[in-house]
Parts: C-alpha cells; structure tokens; sequence
C-alpha cells in the first residue's frame, strides 16, 4: 500500500497547483467512468481525498496566518 502524501512542508501556490491539478484528474476520471469500465474503480475516491487533504492544509494555514 503507498504511503499518503503529506502537504505540510510544501508552499501555498504548489498546494493550490495542486489542486487544480487533482481536480483535473477527477474530472478525467469521471468522464472515463461515463464511457466505460475504468481499469481501477476506486482512483475517483482516491483523488477526492486527496483534494480533501489539500483543501484541509490550506485552510489550516489561512487560519494560523489570521
């Protein structure tokens, strides 16, 4: 199992590269789902937490810099 990535010691703009870069992919993701069977069905699950953890570094940042 690989390890999950942990976003703490990187800068806010390459969070927020980031994550427009995993909502890219989940949005790939979705329309590969629509047309037919993907090859690995759990990777949308995987990108939302991802975007998830991205999201939360974030906003624990914004509320340490107020």
């Amino acid at each position: 199992m690989a390890k999950k990535t942990t976003y703490k010691e990187t800068t806010i703009e390459d969070l927020k590269k980031a994550l427009t870069e995993k909502r890219e992919e989940l949005r790939k993701l979705r329309f590969e789902a629509a047309g037919a069977r993907p090859a690995d069905s759990k990777a949308p699950a995987k990108t939302r937490k991802e975007i998830a953890r991205i999201l939360t570094e974030l906003a624990l940042r914004k509320k340490v810099s107020n």
